[in-house]
């Protein structure tokens, strides 16, 4: 019993590096990136260059409370646990955590061990340190790591530089990266980032949190039923006077209808 007591407490602290290492270094390669095989160079934002907006825009989507809680948002587990679990109750120190050491496993031992490691990320960083790695290390999408990488991949722009919209459409597609995009199925995305904005201007609907990690179902997407191309499309009539014999019948060239008047 000991034994098994030891060995669980191992497991469940047991992170390498350590969270305090974070303080000075950056990942080079995290658990999720392994887990798609991904550690290759990705872009970093400039520690210098961060953008209060864009912060702003996922704190409203992602954890309200973020600058008050110390891990784990324990109001935001109490209504998810009222609703069976329908709606995810991570914060973004959690989603930290599970980026850095964990995989996105919804089992009751990862979900125990990344609540454990927030609150440990908690107290070894400041929240401006934990907000920047989680930043420079969340996938936005299929080999967009980074939200230095997401701005100039999907806006062409430094992250420094990014609109409201944009930094709202960012925020609106961290829950499903893979799935709905800027560039990849938007729709999910965009009805995210109205929300968003909502709330950014001083509107009081709140942002729903997603459950991470799920696999949305896509409905098909039925082209839409356009009208038969006419060959030719009157939008003008010309009246002009009838001074030479040498002109061509009246009629329609080029959507313009002639009609000549003597």
């Amino acid at each position: 019993m000991l034994w098994t007591a030891a060995f669980s407490l191992v497991w469940l602290l047991g992170v390498w590096p350590p969270p305090i290492w974070w303080r000075d270094h950056d990942p080079r390669c995290t658990a999720m990136m392994r887990l798609r095989s991904d550690c290759r160079t990705v872009g970093r934002s400039d520690r210098s260059a961060r953008s209060p907006l864009l912060e702003r825009m996922i704190i409203i989507a992602e954890d309200s409370r973020f600058k008050t809680h110390h891990g784990i948002d324990l109001i935001e587990l109490r209504e998810a646990w009222a609703t069976g679990g329908r709606r995810g109750a991570s914060t973004i120190t959690q989603q930290l955590a599970k980026n850095l050491y964990l995989s996105p496993s919804r089992s009751i031992f990862r979900k125990l061990k990344e609540a454990v490691t927030a609150v440990r990320l908690e107290l070894a960083l400041s929240k401006d340190r934990i907000m920047e790695l989680y930043l420079e290390n969340a996938e936005l999408g299929a080999g967009v790591w980074g939200i230095e990488t997401a701005s100039k991949a999907y806006f062409g722009v430094a992250v420094s530089a990014l609109s409201a919209n944009q930094a709202a459409e960012l925020a609106a597609t961290l829950p499903q990266p893979r799935t709905s995009n800027p560039l990849f199925r938007p729709a999910r995305m965009f009805a995210r980032r109205d929300l968003i904005l909502a709330r950014y201007y001083g509107g009081k609907t709140p942002v729903p949190p997603a459950l991470e990690d799920s696999i949305p179902e896509i409905p098909t997407i039925e082209p839409p039923a356009l009208p038969p191309i006419l060959d030719t499309v009157v939008v003008d009539t010309l009246v002009v006077p009838d001074t030479t014999r040498d002109h061509p019948d009246s009629g329609v060239f080029a959507g313009l209808r002639l009609v000549y008047q003597p």
